[in-house]
């Protein structure tokens, strides 16, 4: 009775409700019928699965889905999983005139810098993307020693966003051999991409998209970064007349030989004049904002149904992929830009194909686009729902 009142109180005082529930008790008949009371309330809701300790513990989640909220997540009051996204997902929902309220509250401290890996074939321009980069008025500069023997970091600031820029643009291998410095420069980009937060690929206009390019584009696909493709040299081809059609045609062309890196923007530019170089940090602003959108569980597992019903799973050896639920993963709040990440629970992973999983990945970008990033798909193994 203590907690039907105390939910009462709730739904007469409160801008949002937090519904906590138990993920280790599972779904209880009290949870059920609190969610009833809160729907009819028609007030903003939240439901938190608490003790969700460890990620194998997040099919546990799946027992709550029948309570039918949009907005669930998944958290460890004990060990602090999952609080960085119920926050910002509590800053969202709260209506402005509650800004006021929390006018005393502690700031909420800033996610560490960027790391901001600038990489390239030699002779691509990343040096001289750097220097326009530093060069920039707005750009508080200062050199840190490097965490590799071959990078210098530099951390700098802009527009109060703090960065760390892995600068490996002055390393050059010295061999006669030009076979020698590409495989040397794709070595080098492998480690640069995974300190890295986001890649900006820089490639020559003058020459296209060369299969070195290929190559270190591949790496940061398999890698799963975010990432941005800069076409660097437009001061060596922009036509007299016509600059936008010739834009159009470099951008498309790069897209179609990229195509495996197709969720990266590209960005034409000129380190040497400065040109649309203050745009790639309008990209890089718009990336980390999309970072932090989540998807509702029930709008989620709506989606995903309703794109199954539309185009049915390949058969797969007599059997074809369920899906029981599915859940967008909590934030990992010590890395500044954390791509979207869905789990789905299934009958068995091994079902999914690559095609599928694109025809899903699809769906996923046509509700949010997630710009400059991988979407990211985990598959758990889930028995078949028990009739109730």
């Amino acid at each position: 009775s203590e907690v039907r009142i105390a939910a009462d109180a709730a739904m007469r005082e409160s801008d949002l409700i937090l519904f906590v529930v138990d993920a280790q008790h599972g779904l209880a008949p009290i949870d059920q019928e609190l969610a009833l009371m809160l729907r009819k309330s028609r007030r903003p809701v939240v439901l938190v699965v608490n003790k969700v300790d460890h990620p194998k513990h997040e099919d546990l989640e799946a027992d709550f889905s029948r309570l039918n909220f949009d907005e669930t997540i998944s958290i460890s009051a004990a060990h602090g999983r999952g609080i960085s996204t119920l926050l910002e997902t509590i800053d969202q929902l709260l209506p402005k005139e509650s800004e006021a309220r929390a006018d005393d509250a502690e700031p909420i401290e800033r996610k560490p810098p960027v790391a901001l890996a600038i990489i390239g074939r030699p002779n691509a321009g990343k040096s001289s993307l750097i220097n326009s980069i530093l060069r920039d008025q707005r750009t508080i500069v200062s050199n840190i020693p490097g965490t590799t023997r071959d990078a210098v970091d530099i951390e700098y600031e802009r527009e109060g966003q703090k960065f760390l820029l892995i600068d490996t643009a002055g390393m050059r291998q010295r061999s006669k051999h030009s076979t020698s410095v590409e495989v040397f420069s794709v070595m080098r980009a492998e480690r640069t991409i995974r300190r890295a937060d986001l890649c900006v690929l820089v490639i020559d206009v003058t020459s296209g998209v060369t299969s070195q390019d290929k190559k270190i584009a591949g790496l940061i696909q398999e890698s799963r970064k975010p990432s941005i493709v800069v076409l660097n040299k437009w001061d060596l081809v922009k036509p007299a007349r016509g600059a936008k059609a010739a834009m159009k045609e470099l951008i498309t062309t790069a897209r179609e030989t990229l195509f495996f890196l197709d969720y990266a923007p590209v960005l034409i530019a000129s380190a040497a004049t400065g040109e649309n170089v203050t745009q790639l940090f309008e990209m890089i602003s718009e990336i980390q904002r999309a970072a932090g959108i989540r998807l509702g569980t029930g709008v989620l597992n709506r989606m995903f149904r309703a794109a199954m019903d539309e185009t049915l799973p390949p058969t797969i050896g007599n059997k074809r992929l369920k899906l029981f639920y599915a859940t967008q993963s909590a934030g990992d709040a010590e890395r500044a830009i954390d791509p979207p990440k869905f789990i789905l629970f299934v009958n068995q992973p091994k079902l999914l194909g690559d095609t599928y999983a694109r025809f899903l990945e699809g769906r996923i970008r046509q509700a949010e686009p997630y710009p400059g990033l991988p979407v990211l798909l985990t598959l758990r193994a889930r028995s078949e729902p028990r009739e109730q």
